[in-house]
């Protein structure tokens, strides 16, 4: 069963919210679980109506239990499973059940049995099978005679149940209060069960619905500081030297990987680690992430073709993307190719297209065009105008709207680490300033990455991309600052760009299945970007979430692998390979019922 808390899909097709007390619940379990993955290993959360003996009756959610057989004697107990198995991930997991009346006898059994055990005997009489019974407070462990454990309970007690998957354990608590170890050596894939015998006996069920009587957070606290503990004492010995190298070694790849270039360089300097890959060349990575992150998908194709030509050529997977993603910018209105219909004004639209008195370096002059909201001074596809310098390519071109103008201004761009006057340059400072950006300002984790560490690295490091909220933020808040999103940004030429741009991508994608064969990924994107103009307010409607920001990260990371891979270096980090590693051991931890894979996640250890 997928997490019930899970969000919802946008717009007025999208699935019914959830109750708040199913979010209540969906939130306590990912605080109590966070490891546990509930689409592939669901938690109990009800009773199972088919997994249970006739004599028992279900009702409030299937959470309360009441006993409906005869009672005359043992062969007429009656027991019921949750609905699912406790998955190992949880390392620590817990229940409780109310005693809502003990009936006539308080013949009631509370525990863990395996899939497959009869369900017409109280919990613990049969093997693989656990149980705490309140008619006598005995434990019974897999036989039908029991061992001296804890107090009887009756009406209005709250009888929980801990399942230690690290050590294999279990102990029952009682309003609150431990009462010690009941069973050692617990086998995996054990159900929550509870059974009954006599007529009135009625019990409820918490598997998370409200907090529990027991402090189980604390316990489990205790737990995480004995596993962090045992692996902070790991022996190291003679290997220390060597173990920091590697590890300043994979660092230093990962701030370059990414082009923290002032960082890489400043702690190769202190740790004395080498940099395999010239500044030049991270600081071009830099600035193409950059344009891809803040929807200015265009300008960054044509800034790869230019300085690693052919690189896109023989990548059709990723140009098709790529083009994919411009597609869904221009409906955005970020893409240069519509923002420049919008950012021109009466002395631009003159000169438009082409001229080179909107290169960069001159446009740093003419303050009426950040006024405009343009977020570069260029309106072509992308930030130079040197058409005739490039390789030509066997796919079908899909023009730019200055592609009439094959005219190269020397000053239109320069990538290189000499010239930081790019029309990358930060749009924090370009509605107040005229100054041209200085590589310093350049640097993406001088100004938001203090030390290069990404903010919630748990989530930012896996898929290598920087924080796009924070680059280039004119994009998204120029934006967000209008009233009402509008198609293109509200502009009909535009508008018309982006449908001939589209047809240019049909094109393309005819020309890739001719050559490749037909490219299911390929034709989901296109449909998937193409239904985008179904709707009249796209980023409210089932494929909406195409619209946000957050998506242009993956793109962003293939485009710099690529480009990596293409200068013979590895297209990922060893540190991302290793946390990945890392990652999917845990996860096959938890396959095997190594309940400790709990409380080692990686993302403890990166913050």
């Amino acid at each position: 069963m997928a997490d019930a808390g899970a969000g919802s899909l946008h717009g007025g097709d999208a699935a019914l919210p959830c109750p708040p007390e199913e979010q209540e619940l969906s939130q306590r379990l990912r605080r109590l679980y966070p490891a546990v993955n509930q689409e592939e290993t669901p938690l109990p959360r009800s009773w199972s109506p088919k997994d249970k003996y006739n004599y028992i009756g279900l009702s409030q959610g299937n959470l309360r239990v009441h006993y409906k057989g005869h009672g005359k004697n043992h062969k007429d107990a009656a027991s019921v499973r949750a609905t699912h198995p406790i998955p190992a991930a949880c390392g620590i997991y817990y229940f409780e059940v109310k005693i809502v009346s003990k009936g006539r006898d308080g013949y009631m059994g509370i525990g863990l049995s395996a899939q497959g055990v009869n369900m017409n005997r109280l919990p613990g009489w049969d093997k693989h099978s656990y149980g705490y019974h309140g008619d006598d407070g005995h434990s019974f462990c897999s036989s039908g005679t029991g061992q001296p454990y804890g107090p009887t309970f009756t009406t209005g007690d709250v009888i929980g149940c801990c399942v230690n998957l690290i050590n294999n354990t279990c102990f029952y608590t009682k309003n609150g209060h431990s009462l010690g170890i009941a069973f050692t050596d617990l086998p995996s894939n054990l159900y929550p069960t509870v059974g009954l015998q006599t007529p009135g006996e009625i019990v409820d069920a918490n598997f998370g619905q409200q907090p529990f009587v027991f402090d189980i957070e604390d316990y489990m606290r205790e737990w995480r500081a004995k596993i962090q503990s045992t692996i902070k004492r790991f022996p190291i010995g003679d290997r220390l030297g060597e173990w920091q190298a590697m590890l300043q070694n994979m660092v230093s790849s990962y701030l370059v990987h990414h082009g923290y270039c002032s960082t890489a360089t400043a702690f190769a300097r202190v740790t004395d680690t080498t940099i395999q890959e010239e500044q030049t060349s991270i600081k071009n990575r830099q600035r193409i992430q950059k344009l891809v992150l803040a929807g200015r998908v265009g300008e960054a194709i044509e800034a790869t073709q230019q300085l690693y030509p052919g690189l896109l050529e023989h990548n059709p997977n990723l140009l098709f993307m790529l083009k994919c993603r411009q597609f869904v910018e221009m409906v955005n209105g970020t893409d240069s190719e519509v923002r420049c219909f919008s950012a021109r004004s009466p002395r631009s639209q003159d000169s438009y297209p082409g001229s080179p008195s909107l290169s960069p370096r001159h446009g740093s002059s003419n303050s009426h065009i950040h006024s405009t909201g343009a977020d570069s001074p260029t309106c072509s596809n992308g930030v130079m105008s040197t058409k005739s310098k490039q390789s030509h390519s066997k796919y079908p071109t899909l023009s730019s709207s200055s592609s009439s103008s094959s005219s190269s201004s020397p000053s239109s761009v320069n990538y290189s680490e000499s010239n930081s006057t790019d029309s990358t340059k930060s749009q924090q400072h370009s509605s107040t300033s005229n100054q041209e950006t200085s590589d310093s300002e350049m640097e993406m984790e001088a100004e938001h990455y203090p030390n290069g560490v990404l903010e919630n690295s748990s989530t930012r490091i896996m898929n290598g991309t920087y924080k796009h909220e924070e680059i280039l933020q004119t994009d998204e808040s120029s934006m967000d600052s209008c009233p009402q999103r509008q198609l293109c940004g509200g502009n009909h030429a535009a508008t018309e760009r982006m449908i001939q741009f589209g047809r240019e991508l049909q094109m393309l994608s005819e020309q890739l299945c001719r050559e490749y064969g037909k490219n299911t990924m390929h034709k989901k994107m296109l449909q998937d970007a193409f239904s985008l103009l179904a709707y009249s307010d796209p980023w409210n409607c089932p494929v909406g979430q195409q619209l946000d920001p957050i998506q242009r990260e993956p793109v962003c990371a293939a485009l710099n692998s690529a480009i990596l891979e293409s200068q013979n270096l590895p297209k990922q980090p060893p540190l991302m390979l290793a946390l990945g590693q890392a990652s999917e051991c845990l996860r096959l931890m938890a396959r095997v019922g190594l309940g400790s894979c709990s409380f080692a996640r990686v993302d403890d250890y990166l913050h």
